[in-house]
């Protein structure tokens, strides 16, 4: 018999999601519009052109996007604004925001979307909780999920496509509970629809079904549509719109593995398995950011996962995805990516206690209520109510034993001060030091009131010109057709025609304020005030304003003479700078 979803939720559950989603868009938003120095912020614009061409009938395509692609990167070509994103990363799920955005077409929509899906995945792994598991401990798990690190951090990201998981994630495991089969078909589309790589997920559901036996035949359906889909998706259909994922990404994340600069999914599988020593190798070096990964996942939940065998098995795959990769964001707890591991070891701490209660849960008898049934002749056979109910509890006492409770909360505790030391994407900037030693802290007046300054010359810019920005303007500049990264000033029209761009405007405080404790920034400056120089002395652009160590410059237009003065001065004040980055510069290159 279906069971009907009849849940009430705790007002503690209730009060963790709106505190979480807040506080997460509060951050996000205040980071947005005062323009604080983050490195997340260039796909943010992607993101946000993305929709601004689908709300225009030009779907996933993105200038932006094609700046980092591999006819730009490697052979030199100039970027498109017609090119499609589908053959970097294949996200069809997003249109279903598409109605969202057209309300409220702005980069910042994005931002509270992202933070709402979250706060949806969270509330969704509320009611997958009850399927098993008292209200108290299931509010539990749901505040271990909105305090995670591994949550946290990618949620106060820019905006990605990987926010979608957790919610598809938690109501496809909630179906298969439920035995909602159509619930679960109409999620397993939507989770293959998310990315090109979100099948990894729904293959490791399936790997479960298999390897616990309680629905072999399903699993192997699963397993079989999702790795079909990937195989066929990375091979034959990215492939038409852009060669990207064969000379770009799986060469940054697996190129280690296979030789030459171009691979197929099918070649890096093949490379995998023919050279298994080096695999276990890669999945267990660098050993100690390997164990730090781990316990990020295991923190929050008083490392129940790691004892817990579906939690290994439901995050299998995507766990073996990230250990494999050799790119060093990949064991960043902090990226989109390491959402992908979040639903399965969730899953597994919920099944685990509903396993194990007697252990540390006051007056639960040998068994779990909340135990899974038999599983027998391929399919779990149809189990009795066990779990908690509402009206007759467990007909004894059922509460945390206190000394576990308390080690829970501090878990907890430990969980939310290592994420807010780890700042993520510069979130908390403005409360505390981005560096200590060298110092780097940027008061809130302060940078609100450069804000100010980058407003006024944004004013200038008329909403349909062309432009290029550099990285933390250009989410507030994407809501147009045509705009790079600067310093790249040339692109391909809706006409095919080259063009160079309107104006551009580039933000060197913000470099200036970091180069000191970060040497990619100083390097980053150094490279754009270069580029200026070589602009302007070829004539085809004029400085129109300059304030605040930020520039505005507009093609065939005469430079005003007081910006130019206020250029030469802060060239003059960072002269110093700029000779250090030269000095070290020759150095390595003499080394």
């Amino acid at each position: 018999m279906k069971k009907k979803l009849e849940i009430e939720i705790t007002k503690s559950a209730i009060a963790a999601a709106v505190i979480f989603f807040v506080l997460t868009s509060g951050f996000m938003l205040h980071r947005f519009y005062s323009f604080y120095h983050s490195y997340s912020s260039f796909d943010q614009g992607i993101f946000n052109q993305v929709f601004w061409n689908g709300i225009h009938g030009r779907f996933f395509q993105s200038s932006l996007s094609s700046n980092l692609s591999s006819a730009v990167l490697h052979d030199g070509n100039l970027p498109t604004v017609f090119y499609h994103r589908l053959g970097q990363h294949f996200t069809p799920a997003l249109l279903l925001w598409l109605p969202i955005y057209a309300l409220f077409h702005s980069s910042a929509t994005l931002l509270v979307l992202q933070a709402a899906l979250m706060t949806a995945g969270g509330l969704v792994l509320y009611a997958l909780a009850r399927v098993y598991l008292s209200p108290q401990l299931s509010t539990l798990i749901t505040v271990s999920f909105y305090a995670a690190n591994v949550v946290i951090g990618p949620t106060l990201a820019n905006f990605h496509d990987s926010c979608q998981l957790p919610l598809y994630m938690f109501g496809l495991l909630l179906a298969l509970e439920k035995r909602w089969w159509w619930l679960f078909a109409g999620l397993a589309v939507l989770l293959l629809g998310v990315r090109e790589d979100s099948g990894i997920l729904l293959f490791s559901v399936g790997f479960y079904l298999v390897l616990s036996r309680r629905y072999p035949r399903l699993g192997l359906i699963v397993c079989t549509l999702s790795f079909g889909y990937m195989l066929a998706l990375t091979n034959l259909i990215m492939p038409l719109f852009s060669e990207d994922i064969s000379r770009r990404f799986m060469i940054e994340q697996f190129g280690g593995y296979v030789e030459g600069n171009q691979a197929s999914t099918l070649d890096v599988i093949w490379a995998l398995l023919s050279n298994p020593w080096r695999l276990i190798k890669e999945i267990f070096t660098p050993f100690g950011r390997t164990v730090q990964y781990l316990l990020a996942y295991w923190l929050p939940l008083a490392f129940v996962p790691a004892i817990s065998p579906t939690a290994w098995m439901v995050a299998a795959f995507p766990l073996l995805t990230a250990l494999m990769r050799q790119d060093f964001w990949a064991l960043s707890v902090n990226m989109r990516f390491a959402i992908n591991v979040v639903p399965g070891i969730f899953y597994g701490a919920i099944i685990w206690w509903s396993q194990h209660p007697q252990v540390l849960i006051k007056g639960a008898g040998n068994k779990g209520d909340g135990e899974m049934g038999r599983w027998g002749d391929g399919e779990m056979e149809s189990r009795e109510e066990k779990s908690w109910n509402d009206k007759e509890g467990f007909k004894r006492r059922f509460d945390i034993k206190p000394g576990f409770r308390r080690f829970w909360i501090f878990c907890l505790s430990l969980s939310l001060v290592f994420t807010f030391t780890s700042n993520p994407h510069r979130a908390w900037s403005f409360l505390f030091p981005t560096s200590i030693d060298p110092l780097v802290y940027v008061s809130v007046p302060r940078q609100w009131e450069h804000a100010g300054q980058i407003r006024s010359l944004l004013q200038q810019i008329p909403p349909t010109a062309s432009v290029s920005a550099t990285t933390h303007i250009v989410p507030h500049l994407s809501s147009r057709r045509e705009i790079l990264g600067f310093p790249s000033l040339r692109l391909i029209n809706d006409a095919r025609q080259e063009i160079s761009v309107d104006y551009a405007i580039a933000d060197l405080w913000q470099l200036q304020q970091y180069q000191v404790a970060f040497d990619d920034d100083r390097e980053r400056l150094r490279q754009l005030i270069r580029a200026i120089e070589q602009i302007l002395a070829q004539g085809n652009y004029g400085m129109i304003d300059f304030q605040d160590g930020v520039m505005l410059i507009k093609q065939r237009a005469t430079s005003d003479s007081t910006a130019l003065s206020a250029w030469q001065d802060f060239r003059q004040e960072i002269e110093p700078i700029l000779q250090l980055s030269s000095l070290n510069a020759h150095e390595q290159g003499g080394f």
